[in-house]
């Protein structure tokens, strides 16, 4: 029998639905509420918390080794927030002298009282949601700060002692929005934060962005515009000391985002909040994605789950190389079939991919086009061990 507390869960991660307003592109799983039930929230996860523990799957480490806030904008939620995660999951998880905690801001909501109090707590790494430094940008988008609020929510976190501290960027935007990318990064650049997140923008369903799109008062931003604005951005961060090290994040040495990267290791993880996901290999399932209903269900004492799924052998294999090409770990060679190996040969010629070490990894071309490369060495892989199946039958 396996240590229990080897199985348990030290990776969490805790959602936060709220916000002023929705952003012109956001799908997320967000309520809109300008004075957020903060008491409410914080009940209803420990409801949950309870549930959980109950049913036993999801038993939680004694000190946690990463927890994030994210939303949604946590920083909504006020200066006490943080106080309340801290009495929900027990002062002792939370004891870890190398904890990472991590909470998303936005600007405008970032106040003093809010870093100190949130910093007393032991919040030790900051996401703000900037996405751009250019006022006409960021109104386009939706959003309730200007550029200067984002660079005094920079300096006010660093007084605080926020030492870890990332920025949320958008790039590839409508050729309607009158945006100058490479001054974008320069700005941010200029404030020199541990770790930046650059997201292409995507057109997701149900949003004021596909309907604009669909009513064809904008158009979204063409391969070649985005592929430009990433591998730019990808150089220049580089050689600012950046390491590229997942398909959208880069850090300074050290800062690399402990949490995500239990994510892509296929680490175990808890989820708590509406929308929130869990994961045990081989299961995965994820909570009510509506907040009235995730906060209905825990109210009336009953896991809020809304779905589940168990990964096939098939869909793991899919799922490792998926995790596994998108980071600059990559994946090892040694374990492939030949046909595998020739693959991986073609697009090291290519400039897609590069060997690092014994092992196989993307570069900054190759990232561009992850997905299609992943389906196509997984339907190698797939061919490989039906071969391998067939010869093995026949031999008997």
């Amino acid at each position: 029998m396996r240590d229990r507390q080897e199985e348990s869960v030290a990776v969490v991660y805790l959602h936060a639905p709220f916000c002023v307003r929705r952003c012109f592109y956001c799908d997320f799983a967000v309520t809109v509420s300008p004075s957020p039930p903060v008491g409410s929230w914080i009940s209803a996860l420990d409801r949950e918390l309870r549930l959980v523990e109950d049913e036993g799957l999801f038993g939680l480490a004694r000190e946690l080794e990463t927890l994030y806030v994210g939303g949604g904008t946590p920083s909504l939620l006020g200066p006490a927030a943080m106080d309340g995660v801290k009495e929900v999951l027990g002062p002792g998880r939370l004891a870890r002298e190398d904890l990472e905690w991590t909470a998303e801001a936005n600007p405008e909501s970032f106040h003093r009282e809010v870093a100190r109090r949130w910093r007393q707590a032991g919040v030790n790494r900051l996401s703000l949601g900037v996405q751009s430094f250019q006022a006409p940008v960021l109104r386009w988008m939706g959003r309730l700060h200007g550029p200067d609020d984002a660079r005094e929510a920079v300096a006010l976190a660093r007084r605080e002692g926020f030492a870890n501290l990332n920025l949320d960027l958008l790039f590839g935007l409508p050729a309607e929005v009158d945006r100058e990318w490479r001054k974008d990064l320069e700005a941010a650049l200029a404030l020199r934060p541990t770790h930046l997140s650059l997201y292409g923008l995507t057109v997701e369903p149900r949003t004021p962005l596909e309907r604009a799109v669909r009513d064809r008062k904008v158009s979204p931003a063409g391969d070649e515009r985005y592929r430009e604005e990433f591998l730019w951005a990808a150089e220049r961060l580089r050689a600012e000391g950046y390491r590229h090290y997942e398909v959208s994040n880069f850090a300074l040495p050290g800062f690399e985002s402990r949490h995500n990267l239990a994510y892509w290791q296929l680490r175990p993880y808890l989820g708590l909040g509406n929308s929130a996901h869990s994961f045990r290999f081989p299961m995965r399932r994820w909570n009510l994605r509506d907040w009235s209903a995730y906060q209905k269900a825990v109210g009336e004492g009953k896991l809020p789950v809304e779905g589940e799924e168990r990964l096939s052998p098939a869909q793991a294999r899919l799922e490792r190389l998926w995790l596994g090409l998108r980071t600059d770990a990559g994946i090892s060679s040694g374990e492939l079939p030949s046909a595998g190996r020739g693959l991986l040969a073609g697009w090291i010629r290519k400039g897609w991919a590069e060997w690092w070490g014994s092992r196989v990894r993307l570069t900054a071309e190759g990232w561009l086009l992850l997905d299609s490369l992943v389906v196509e060495l997984d339907g190698v892989l797939e061919r490989s061990e039906l071969q391998r199946d067939r010869g093995g039958k026949g031999g008997r």
